[in-house]
């Protein structure tokens, strides 16, 4: 499809957002093929829609990363970009938040409200984005839109109002009523035909039509008034008080339909259109100065300043890089030149691209307002602002959640180990909420979202960059110390003919609480020379790295060298090296050695109804709850748990608390192991070790 160059005031960007198994993906390839964008109407369970293009989100039937889709509807380019509703994949939303002017949240009519829809609903009203709420599926066994309305009145508030009236509910929907022009419209099967308004519905149509009149008016003080005392809000007067009120986030009203049948769909295209914002109709955007920090507001003009936001990264093994472009003011053309005001470097612009899903089409230049992509950039990264070198202007960075499930990665062959690192590092471009770390253990961990996340960046690593990845749990960096003191001798004597070897220490052990390892010395009379003495601290220090217990790292202790013998000519460095390491390694075990855990200060996010499940949750984590706050909507429990307790908490804590929970943690400190587990730990090391020998 190509289209035509169009003013500000006929442009629109909408989000597609809202929990998983709304149908958002099945409504916008409805709404293509309702705007003649698409030539027939693919299926999302059958791996043909124009938005799930993805081998992966074929064969989950779900949407895993945005997509972008243009149409032109009479003459008005709308821009939609759908949004995956699984939690796990919630940075897409966020980054489709940051490139649009509205939002428009689906919700399953016999679904009621989901952590996802939440999670949009949240992202939107932070960014204060028009938004409109389209209850789908209303012909769908067990649906019912009237409690969907008002289960979103009950937990968004009442600014959420009905714009339509259900007619029937599952196998008996058939249209719906307009509340502000009071006109019923009914599907005969081929298209919608206006009926008179069903008697039965009269009453509930006053009372829809007034909760709507109550949100609307907020948006003049004028109808404000007339509503108050009781006098007749007319129809333009309710229509004016809609547009300003959308387009303010005064109010979001809710339109109801069946995306799969069609219904609904004309009305909310004109809704769309209606009453979500041009981007003429959107207050200047808020950029700053790179050095100075000094804020700057850009209007939208194809004539200003060029500013254009990369929101999203698609790491592609044939195009190379794909960059997804929303330009807030200036024009962005083809085969030019552009300053990267984020990591203060110029950019080369190749060919641009308006996108329709995996289709692309070329042009020229996109213009204030547009949303296009670009290929093999070589800087820029999602979330980077691209103006010019003579007025460098930027925006403020995307806040994308932060990954919360880590796994060990390896690579499944020698094959994969060579493509591994790099493989990672591309697919890590179009990841923004997962990283790799290195493990206090020295393996490397993937820290994802979530186990479809790990699994589907482990997917596409294969099959984009043929590089196969194992997981498994992550080993626990367990260290070892001592509680006692004593005193022992380490001797190493190897005398057979010719040059032989002898080293001969005293050292005195003791507990270093939280002192890290120390070597000192007090050696009278030379009985040990000073030059054998860093050859005795290294084998002090080597010998706790490799751990006497159960294999990890010796600390918090204090070795003193204070007597030993020497041979004058079979002596060395390696010889009393040697010997300190036994002399070490013997002494441990008289001090009453002990394993250690890292215990992570971990801070929980929830909704007051799932307190009391998290904090029991976590008591059978071994954790110690430390306090309770509260972040104005969700409560927060700070709490102490080891490590060792929090591998699989992330799949958990959604579980527990139906996606709504998050958590963060860091380590705090280390304590001893309760003697059971430490015992399980020390008993299979020792299997380890006899295997390995």
């Amino acid at each position: 499809m190509t289209t035509k160059s169009v003013d500000l005031a006929h442009l629109r960007s909408v989000v597609l957002a809202g929990h998983a198994g709304a149908g958002k993906t099945t409504l916008a390839e409805s709404l293509l093929f309702r705007a003649g964008a698409i030539p027939r109407l693919g299926r999302v369970d059958d791996g043909t829609s124009t938005l799930d293009y993805e081998p992966e989100e074929q064969k989950r039937r779900e949407s895993l990363s945005l997509a972008v889709a243009t149409f032109d509807d009479d003459g008005t380019i709308v821009t939609m970009v759908d949004t995956p509703g699984y939690p796990d994949f919630v940075a897409e939303t966020v980054s489709a938040v940051a490139a649009c002017d509205g939002v428009l949240f689906v919700v399953d009519a016999g679904g009621g409200v989901g952590a996802g829809l939440e999670t949009a609903v949240e992202l939107g009203r932070s960014s204060r984005m028009a938004a409109c709420f389209f209850i789908n599926k209303a012909d769908r066994e067990n649906a019912d839109p009237t409690a969907a309305l008002d289960a979103l009145r009950a937990t968004f508030g009442n600014k959420v109002a009905p714009l339509h009236l259900a007619i029937g509910a599952a196998e008996t929907f058939s249209g719906y009523v307009d509340l502000v022009h009071r006109r019923a419209w009914q599907w005969d099967g081929k298209a919608e035909v206006e009926i008179p308004i069903p008697a039965e519905l009269a009453a509930e149509l006053d009372r829809r039509r007034d909760q709507l009149l109550e949100a609307a008016a907020e948006a003049d003080d004028d109808v404000l008034a007339k509503y108050l005392d009781g006098a007749e809000v007319s129809d333009p007067e309710l229509e004016a008080c809609l547009r300003k009120g959308v387009k303010e986030s005064i109010l979001a009203p809710v339109l109801v339909g069946s995306a799969v049948r069609g219904i609904g769909l004309r009305a909310l295209l004109d809704a769309f259109i209606r009453y979500l914002p041009s981007p003429a109709d959107e207050p200047a955007t808020q950029a700053h100065e790179p050095k100075s920090g000094d804020p700057i507001a850009v209007p939208a003009d194809p004539a200003g300043p060029l500013l254009v936001r990369a929101f999203k990264t698609a790491a592609d093994p044939f195009v190379g890089r794909l960059t997804y472009l929303r330009v807030f003011s200036g024009t962005l053309h083809a085969q030019g030149h552009v300053w990267n005001a984020t990591r203060g470097e110029e950019e080369r612009i190749g060919q641009l691209l308006l996108v329709h899903g995996k289709d692309q089409e070329p042009v020229a230049e996109l213009k204030a307002g547009q949303i296009g992509a670009v290929a093999k950039l070589t800087v820029t990264a999602t979330g980077d602002t691209l103006s010019s070198r003579e007025l460098p202007l930027e925006l403020d960075p995307l806040r994308f959640p932060n990954p919360s499930l880590a796994v060990a990665i390896e690579p499944q062959t020698k094959a994969d180990l060579d493509k591994m690192g790099a493989a990672l590092a591309r697919m890590l471009e179009e990841e923004p909420s997962a990283r790799v770390d290195r493990s206090a253990t020295g393996e490397q961990l993937l820290v994802a979202m979530g186990e479809a996340h790990i699994a589907v960046i482990g997917e596409r690593l294969k099959r984009k960059f043929g590089a196969a990845i194992v997981t498994h749990t992550p080993t626990v960096p367990y260290r070892e110390t001592i509680r006692g003191k004593t005193q022992v001798e380490g001797k190493y004597k190897k005398q057979t003919g010719g040059h032989g070897m002898f080293g001969h220490v005293w050292i005195e052990l003791e507990a270093n609480p939280g002192g890290g390892i120390e070597f000192a010395e007090r050696v009278v009379g030379g009985s040990v020379p000073k030059n054998y003495f860093p050859g005795i601290e290294k084998g002090v220090r080597d010998a706790a790295a490799e751990g006497v217990l159960a294999g990890y790292p010796l600390s918090d202790f204090k070795a003193t060298l204070y007597d030993g013998s020497f041979h004058p000519v079979d002596s060395n460095e390696l010889s009393f090296k040697i010997a300190a390491s036994m002399a070490l390694k013997k002494g441990v075990m008289e001090c009453r050695p002990a394993l250690l855990e890292p215990i992570m200060l971990v801070s929980v996010t929830v909704p007051e109804r799932y307190m009391g499940d998290v904090n029991r949750d976590l008591n059978t984590r071994r954790g110690r709850v430390l306090g309770m706050d509260t972040d104005g909507t969700n409560q927060v429990v700070k709490a102490h748990v080891p490590q060792a307790e929090l591998f699989s908490y992330a799949t958990e804590l959604r579980s527990l608390t139906h996606g709504r929970g998050t958590f963060t943690a860091e380590v705090d400190s280390y304590e001893e192991v309760p003697a059971f587990l430490a015992e399980k730990v020390i008993s299979a090391h020792r299997r380890e070790a006899e295997a390995g020998h």
